[in-house]
């Protein structure tokens, strides 16, 4: 006759075999749904369903690690503590690297569970569980904490994956995006060097990142006129780069059929205002010059003011109205006339030239610059803007923080 104490050692086995077959196929399971790409919602019901239907565990409050914070990804059992008090209370126990018990704990928070199981990597802590309403003992006992740590480390890893590929992903697609942005923007940068019988144009841009905001353009359009524009578009990326895009199309088509600057102007902030609904604003000079009258006219839309030297003297072309893109209708608007030279030197400049990075003792302004286009304003405009860069280079040494575009035109 077989012993009773036998026969309850052979259930006991039969029973943590049972089990163990049971924990293999439910690890199966939640591997087999992450090999599918199963959503992290799922996961977590999944995490739920095996908790609560086969471990029998009443409470659980399970919290991830999250740039720094933690949030609370899945929760069920008694009223909810809020994860700020949660977390506070397990800060107590950040040294526990396996599942530990809070029997009689005497924090009032930790002491409403039973078992605390903290999840590393390496030496980094990427989530832990809180497990309450949970009676078993022994063998059994020890048995499933382990089998939860291994499962809540699969899903752990699991969503840590799912992160990793979405970042990677966006990654892809920013830099993608800044790829075409400068294919775009290469497009829409005219030829940087012009010279005929009235004019020598010299232009340098150099974008702070891969793609800048900055955009300047010159063409004529009939025999005796010339336009040129220098803008900066607020924002970088694709859609800055696609603004740009329109508003050099805009330009051109209006220019050609439109004498008056003002109004022009006018139908580009239309246009900007209709295109980005007041979320992105553009900086502009724009003028039109005339080689018979020598007439210079202009309009500066909120733009750094361009530096006309006539031989002797540096005068600041200011007149205009705001950047456009802000008001559905310019509040004001004044064209600027000015009667030119013949070796007249116009520099137009974008704000990153006077954005450096300097100390106290050596600040580059406008008074500065002026002083530099009064002593170097007659050499040609290409030796000029080469000049003026090896210029901050030696004298200011300041690291530059924005994008840098220079038109220079010399008016012959």
């Amino acid at each position: 006759m077989q012993n009773i104490d036998d026969a309850s050692g052979e259930d006991e086995l039969i029973k943590l075999l049972l089990k163990r077959q049971w924990e293999l196929n439910s690890l199966l399971e939640v591997t087999q749904a992450i090999n599918k790409n199963t959503t992290a919602p799922v996961l977590l019901q999944m995490l739920e369903v095996i908790l609560k239907n086969y471990l029998q565990v009443g409470k659980l409050r399970f919290l991830i690690e999250k740039q720094g914070s933690y949030v609370c990804v899945s929760k069920y059992g008694g009223e909810f503590e809020g994860v700020s008090v949660l977390h506070k209370a397990c800060t107590i126990l950040k040294k526990a690297k396996t599942p530990t018990t809070l029997k009689g704990h005497t924090d009032k928070v930790l002491s409403q569970y039973n078992y605390f199981i903290p999840i590393y990597h390496k030496n980094k802590p990427l989530a832990y569980a809180l497990i309450g309403d949970f009676t078993l003992s022994g063998e059994m006992m020890s048995n499933d904490l382990n089998f939860m740590q291994t499962l809540i480390n699969v899903i752990v890893v699991a969503l840590e994956n799912k992160k990793l590929f979405r970042e990677r992903l966006q990654a892809e697609r920013f830099q993608r995006e800044m790829e075409l942005a400068v294919e775009v923007q290469n497009m829409l940068i005219p030829v940087k060097t012009h010279k005929d019988h009235a004019v020598e144009v010299s232009a340098k841009y150099l974008p702070h990142q891969d793609i800048g905001g900055d955009y300047f353009d010159f063409f004529r359009i009939n025999n005796d006129e010339f336009i040129w524009c220098i803008a900066d578009v607020s924002g970088k990326g694709i859609a800055a780069a696609l603004l740009m895009a329109n508003f050099q199309a805009s330009l051109r088509a209006w220019a050609t059929v439109e004498n008056d600057l003002g109004n022009v102007v006018q139908k580009l902030n239309s246009i900007v205002i209709r295109n980005t609904k007041g979320e992105r604003f553009i900086t502009l000079f724009l003028a039109k010059y005339n080689e018979r009258s020598r007439k210079l006219c202009y309009v500066n839309a909120g733009h750094n003011p361009t530096m006309l030297f006539n031989g002797t003297q540096v005068q600041n072309l200011k007149t205009g109205t705001t950047m456009i893109g802000v008001f559905d209708e310019l509040p004001f608007l004044t064209q600027g006339d000015v009667t030119v030279e013949p070796g007249s030197l116009v520099f137009n400049y974008t704000d990153g030239l006077m954005d450096y990075e300097q100390d106290q003792d050596n600040r580059w302004n406008e008074e500065r610059l002026s002083a530099y286009i009064t002593e170097h304003g007659h050499n040609p405009p290409e030796k000029f803007n080469k000049g003026l860069m090896d210029h901050l280079g030696r004298v200011i040494k300041g690291k530059r923080i924005d994008d840098i575009t220079l038109l220079t035109i010399k008016i012959l």
